[in-house]
């Protein structure tokens, strides 16, 4: 039975009793994807051609008003009732508390992880997002290169944190991968490779994150959240 909303009418779904996936190959997008990947829940994928604007189409805007990729739909949520969420982030903590994977019970390290899920959300996604505009996009072509140059410094800065975070850990939170981890890959992937920011950034000089990225990368559930909705 079609679920009751009015996202299936423009994007029906075929396994109805799945969790419902609305996303598209971007640095956000990719989190929800890896997540599901990484837990095994069982998903519908659905891409959203955000350049023909379709994360305005009326029918997407009825699950997420904010006109954003990813969006989940789960017929199965909280008390069986279903849930329609947005906000990689609170997707992740979500499907984290729904598998029980990637999230710690313990209450002090459930909300330091939590902690780096926010300050990825808060830091890392809007600078690198700009520097990305300024340096890869129209941005570039603007005579005025202080805004560059400062998202450059910027997104410098919180790799420096992130390196320093990870210079006796293997993952963010220690030898327990995360949602802070998989909120964090796809956008230092993102900037060294889609942007092409690893020279102006001086990526090189950040050694813990490159080996913390090819160690994600590496992992095949990433692999396969990376690709949910690239075609």
């Amino acid at each position: 039975m079609t679920p009751d909303h009015p996202i299936f009418a423009r994007w029906p779904a075929q396994h109805p009793d799945r969790i419902q996936l609305f996303s598209a190959p971007t640095p956000n997008g990719v989190k929800a994807g890896i997540m599901l990947e990484e837990t095994g829940l069982a998903y519908e994928p659905h891409r959203i051609d955000i350049m023909a604007n379709e994360s305005h189409d009326p029918a997407f805007l009825a699950l997420n008003p904010n006109g954003k990729i990813p969006a989940i739909y789960d017929p199965a949520g909280p008390n069986g009732t279903p849930l329609a969420l947005f906000e990689s982030g609170a997707i992740l903590i979500y499907l984290a508390d729904k598998s029980g994977r990637f999230l710690s019970t313990d209450p002090n390290l459930r909300h330091e992880t939590i902690q780096w899920v926010m300050w990825q959300m808060a830091g890392v996604g809007p600078m690198f997002g700009q520097l990305g505009f300024f340096h890869k996009f129209s941005g570039r072509d603007y005579e005025d290169k202080r805004p560059r140059d400062r998202y450059a410094a910027e997104s410098a800065r919180l790799l420096g944190v992130l390196d320093a975070r990870l210079e006796s850990r293997e993952w963010v939170m220690g030898t327990d991968y995360s949602i802070a981890d998989i909120s964090l890959l796809g956008w230092v992937r993102n900037l060294i490779g889609f942007y092409d920011a690893a020279e102006i950034v001086g990526f090189d000089r950040f050694g813990h994150v490159q080996a913390w990225l090819e160690r994600g990368l590496a992992r095949p559930g990433v692999q396969r959240g990376l690709e949910v909705t690239a075609a």
